[in-house]
């Protein structure tokens, strides 16, 4: 699989990476990895790219694809169970490492309203206790949505290495699956940034979630980088493009 999409980040499009050199001071478990998201499953293929060469040396680049002979294999990443169940392509790439977890605000297109599955919370803990864990913590492709606040729960319960990380590019390079490429020549993004500060005694809930979104540039006065209009058209022009695919 990492063969097959290498060209994507350095090929058809090019992947700028910042910050990768973090990598080899983490511990072998409990990390989490916090990130915005902008396509279903790019984002974090990019970041399985990512992970496996810096460890192997590469810092900031995954030139020579040498790395994926000796890939991390107690890597993770948070998915919506719903859409990991869409298709043969997502059930082969759910058992890359995908904790699946049914969402508690939507479910087949519609607002709901359920309680957290135990369960769920607790096969995120065993993946914590094993390796590294990636997590969406907005829940949704969409910029700028809320914070869901059961990531701030499971960080304050079970106290991991928080590191944020902040892509771009990915929307502009991929349809909202990430599997179609819609645009080559695309310069995509991938900043990781230092371990977030967190007090996993005195900070509340909601001032996790407020060090989240800050940390992943998803606060409300990021808006004020990048406009709401621009937002608006580059969506419109997205589904232009899906109505002529």
């Amino acid at each position: 699989m990492g063969a097959l999409t290498h060209r994507r980040y350095r090929g058809f499009n090019e992947l700028q990476i910042e910050g990768s050199e973090i990598f080899k001071e983490l511990p072998e478990q409990n990390v989490l990895f916090v990130s915005n998201h902008q396509t279903y499953f790019a984002d974090v293929v990019a970041m399985f790219h990512v992970f496996n060469a810096s460890l192997s040396g590469r810092v900031d680049s995954i030139k020579n694809i040498g790395y994926l002979w000796d890939p991390k294999l107690n890597l993770y990443y948070v998915a919506a169970k719903e859409t990991m169940r869409a298709g043969l392509l997502a059930r082969v790439l759910a058992y890359a490492g995908a904790i699946t977890v049914e969402r508690t605000w939507r479910a087949k297109g519609q607002d709901i309203n359920r309680q957290v599955k135990m369960s769920d919370i607790t096969n995120i803990s065993r993946a914590l206790e094993d390796g590294w864990v990636i997590t969406f913590p907005q829940g949704t492709t969409k910029p700028f949505k809320p914070i869901r606040k059961g990531t701030a729960h499971i960080i304050r319960k079970y106290k991991p290495i928080v590191i944020p990380i902040v892509i771009d590019g990915f929307r502009r390079s991929f349809d909202k699956k990430g599997i179609r490429i819609k645009k080559r020549g695309i310069l995509q993004s991938m900043v990781i940034k230092p371990p977030l500060d967190i007090d996993y005694e005195n900070d509340s809930i909601d001032d996790i979630v407020s060090k989240l979104e800050y940390s992943i540039e998803q606060h409300s006065s990021f808006l004020k980088v990048i406009p709401q209009e621009e937002l608006e058209a580059e969506e419109a022009l997205n589904e232009k493009r899906r109505w002529e695919y």
